[in-house]
């Protein structure tokens, strides 16, 4: 069974947690605490293909920005969320996929851009087609999701595995789970 690093970057409160627990837990955290690291480990079945999903839920505070460099170094997929009710988190994003790159030192990782809180419409302040645009922009997915109706949730896990399972780092021989994309 292929196993996958799989980072969840964004500002502090935008959902990252409330997310990750929807997707292993099946539960939704109404409460905010921010989260320093929580550690994740979940069997995902992804297009007939076993996995197992290690996910880091990373903080989403500026005074943990440093230890980003070490998360991104060791991740090998990366959902990168904002508040769909917080344009501010939308432009805090642009810096972190530049740090992926950066880190990374190649441009086609492999991402995930998701407007989280999609349940909250009528307070919205990104765009679907400002989302979609700064994905396309990036090459990348792109998925409004909401934690609390667990809209998307599942859909965006398995999206993340078949990015990773698709894209060819250069400091790799060879796709992941090349057994399971030869199906």
């Amino acid at each position: 069974m292929k196993e996958y690093k799989v980072v969840v970057l964004g500002s502090g409160g935008v959902g990252k947690s409330a997310l990750t627990v929807q997707f292993v837990t099946g539960t939704f955290i109404e409460k905010y605490d921010p989260t320093i690291e929580d550690f994740y480990r979940k069997e995902i079945e992804v297009d007939s293909c076993p996995s197992v999903l290690e996910i880091l839920d990373t903080a989403g505070t500026e005074q943990f920005a440093s230890m980003r460099d070490l998360y991104i170094k060791n991740g090998q997929g990366f959902i990168l969320v904002y508040s769909l009710v917080n344009h501010q988190s939308f432009q805090d994003i642009r810096p972190m996929r530049d740090q992926i790159v950066r880190v990374k030192r190649f441009e086609k990782v492999p991402l995930i851009l998701v407007g989280n809180k999609v349940d909250l419409e009528s307070e919205r302040e990104v765009s679907g087609s400002d989302g979609r645009a700064l994905a396309q922009e990036w090459g990348c997915p792109f998925i409004e999701t909401s934690a609390k109706s667990k809209g998307m949730v599942d859909e965006l896990f398995a999206e993340i595995v078949r990015q990773m399972n698709y894209t060819v780092l250069p400091d790799e021989r060879e796709r992941c789970c090349t057994a399971c994309s030869l199906q």
